[in-house]
């Protein structure tokens, strides 16, 4: 099942809760394709897509992000991941993650990022494939462990993490989208 545009933008939810399913890889094709279809500021496309299946890494980056959470002076993040199992990628089978160029001006990119990490999730949406926009996947990243992920995963020289999404399917399906604020939304005429 496929389903158009609007209906993933409106059906779309962040799945914290993943029973550890592997997508198909032709689907993971398709939507890396996707992420890297995106638009990006003076066409710079300041990112890589990497797609991590592997199980043994996922679990080092969890374990690594944990570690640093719980490091952090703001408790409160750290203490609502366990609150929700403990678990910062809700067992996922699947990663993908955007490591980012700096791009002039500074932080451009964290646009160009945040369009990929959309088509990444409504593509992944259109598909059957739930998945969660997860920043705090960069914790893997901001400890001493650092250098060795980057060297695993294959960020080329000068990139950082951007973003991850995690993908799978939703352990309890029929997860409900967040409800939209209309008043969000003005006109000038």
């Amino acid at each position: 099942m496929i389903l158009d545009t609007i209906e993933a933008i409106s059906t779309r939810f962040s799945c914290r809760a993943f029973s550890g399913q592997t997508p198909p890889d032709e689907h993971l094709n398709t939507i890396a394709q996707a992420a890297v279809a995106a638009p990006s500021g003076m066409n710079r496309q300041p990112w890589r897509v990497i797609v991590l299946k592997n199980k043994d890494l996922l679990a080092e980056l969890e374990a690594e992000g944990m570690k640093n959470l719980a490091a952090h002076p703001n408790k409160g993040v750290y203490e609502r991941i366990l609150s929700r199992g403990g678990k910062l990628y809700y067992h996922t089978p699947c990663m993908m993650i955007v490591p980012l160029a700096k791009a002039e001006p500074a932080g451009a990119e964290l646009f160009d990022c945040g369009i990929v990490a959309q088509n990444i999730a409504l593509s992944a949406t259109a598909l059957g494939i739930n998945s969660l926009i997860c920043g705090l996947a960069a914790f893997a990243f901001a400890g001493e462990k650092k250098a060795e992920f980057h060297a695993r995963l294959g960020f080329p020289e000068g990139y950082e993490i951007g973003i991850a999404v995690l993908l799978g399917y939703a352990e309890n399906p029929g997860g409900k989208p967040h409800e939209p604020d209309m008043s969000k939304i003005s006109w000038v005429v």
